[in-house]
């Protein structure tokens, strides 16, 4: 009802989730099978599982960033930021990364819990509910922001490197205004990915913040890059595909048209998607036509599905998680 994209996590062979009421569980990712359970008393769970360094993080409305243990569940720290996080934090390099409501990106000693830099930016006065996760590559924080811009900053210092505007706000209203990036950004081969609501999808060189090219394009569900392409799902529920390299379109599939289609994952020759009814529809990636279908659930799939080598994990709104393989 609160529109959480809480989205399970794997690190090593063990997968993680997250309930809003503060269950946090881990299963073996093999075969399913439970691994141990925790219950965080007193929180409201809205970001995450993240994870990094034998470390998993879970962000509250609250605002609290609280770490356990991976292996056991063992609360290692709390930390107290600015607002609620609706985002995963994540930890690479000693540091862990939040993304706050408020506009604010958190960087935090991954051992202590201790506040070492904050980064900030102004939240316009509408905006969607959401925020992208940070990418962290090569020593830098790439995280998008709701007025279109993308900044990257230094991980130790939470110094700003660069800052890029990779969509324009036009209109009359604060409504057709709105150009948010609620999209995670992705960093492949030295170069970032970012879709934004009512703006573009665009690719943007890491260590310069040079756009590279864009798109006109309306996304906030997510998409996936692979070695040759972007597949996107814009708001419309149309999933596409454009070249990585120019940003030419190749196919569009728009027969899940207002039907809430997630981020789209790729799994071998595959690109699945899940929908407002609990189905999986998967889709031939060089064409776009669909292959096969299935249900999950009888309740939505809000969180994109996501791949570790040849097994798709997918998760729907009450809680059921699968995981399936391709021939």
């Amino acid at each position: 009802e609160q529109y959480l994209k809480l989205s399970p996590s794997m690190s090593g062979q063990h997968l993680f989730t997250a309930g809003p009421d503060g269950d946090i569980e881990a299963f073996d990712a093999t075969n399913g099978e439970p691994l141990w359970s925790e219950e965080l008393d007193d929180v409201y769970v809205t970001g995450g599982p993240g994870t990094g360094e034998n470390t998993l993080l879970i962000g509250t409305g609250e605002g609290k960033v609280i770490a356990l243990n991976a292996e056991t569940g063992k609360q290692l720290w709390q930390s107290q930021l600015s607002s609620e996080i609706l985002s995963p934090p994540l930890r690479r390099e000693g540091m862990v990364v939040a993304r706050t409501n408020d506009g604010k990106v958190f960087g935090i000693d991954a051992n202590t819990g201790k506040r070492i830099w904050v980064y900030d930016r102004t939240v316009p006065a509408l905006t969607l509910r959401g925020t992208s996760a940070p990418a962290i590559d090569s020593g830098l924080v790439v995280a998008g922001f709701d007025a279109g811009r993308l900044a990257a900053l230094e991980l130790r210092t939470g110094k700003l490197v660069w800052e890029a505007a990779v969509a324009t706000s036009r209109g009359r209203s604060e409504l057709e205004r709105m150009v948010d990036i609620d999209s995670d950004p992705l960093i492949f081969d030295g170069v970032i990915y970012v879709a934004s609501f009512q703006g573009q999808l665009a690719a943007v060189q890491l260590d310069s913040g040079r756009i590279l090219w864009n798109r006109e394009i309306s996304s906030h569900a997510g998409f996936t890059v692979d070695e040759n392409h972007v597949y996107v799902t814009d708001d419309e529920s149309h999933v596409r595909a454009f070249d990585r390299f120019s940003g030419s379109t190749l196919w569009s599939n728009e027969k899940l048209h207002v039907r809430g289609a997630t981020g789209p994952a790729r799994v071998g020759d595959y690109i699945v998607v899940g929908d407002m009814e609990g189905f999986l529809h998967w889709m031939d990636r060089a064409t776009g036509d669909f292959v096969a279908r299935v249900q999950l659930s009888a309740k939505r799939i809000l969180v994109q599905p996501f791949v570790v080598g040849k097994v798709l994990y997918a998760y729907s709104s009450d809680g059921e998680l699968a995981a399936y393989t391709y021939r």
